[in-house]
């Protein structure tokens, strides 16, 4: 009898913080609103957004690379592009893996597209199958970077900054 009582106690006292559980697992997750593109061409505030944008259209990818530019009035703009033109292009002319994304985007549309279709100039047929290509900018740009990015094989996706 002693030991039934105590396990009803136990039982009866343990009830509130199994209530206080379930109510904590129920509450829906949290998403962040989406951030809006930048007015300026703040580097720092146009790199959150990219990397929003990105994160939002990852969908589980396993790798992930990010080409971007500043805006073209900045000190280094041709030194950036530089670099950028040679690290996307010595990636596509490697080929791709299936699960990665190669992300473009810029405060420059058009600068943006200019590095994606170079980059894409030395893509085999085929060669990246698997991989999505995810460019984010103005719909006047959006046709002639899927045109260089199709024949290599790989998904485009448009984003347009908003």
């Amino acid at each position: 009898m002693k030991t039934t009582t105590r396990l009803l106690l136990i039982a009866l006292l343990s009830l509130p913080m199994l209530a206080a559980c379930n109510k904590e697992a129920e509450k829906p997750a949290v998403v962040d609103a989406p951030l809006s593109a930048p007015k300026t061409s703040d580097e720092a505030a146009w790199g959150d957004y990219l990397s929003d944008v990105i994160k939002r259209n990852a969908n589980g990818a396993t790798n992930l690379y990010g080409y971007t530019l500043p805006a073209p009035d900045s000190a280094d703009f041709q030194g950036s592009y530089d670099r950028q033109l040679e690290a996307a292009t010595g990636g596509v002319s490697r080929g791709g893996v299936e699960g990665t994304i190669i992300a473009f985007g810029s405060p420059s549309s058009p600068k943006s597209a200019d590095l994606a279709v170079s980059a894409f100039s030395v893509a085999q047929p085929a060669s990246m199958k698997g991989v999505v290509v995810l460019f984010i900018g103005d719909t006047a740009d959006s046709a002639r970077v899927e045109a260089a990015v199709v024949p290599s094989g790989a998904t485009y996706r448009f984003v347009q900054v908003k």
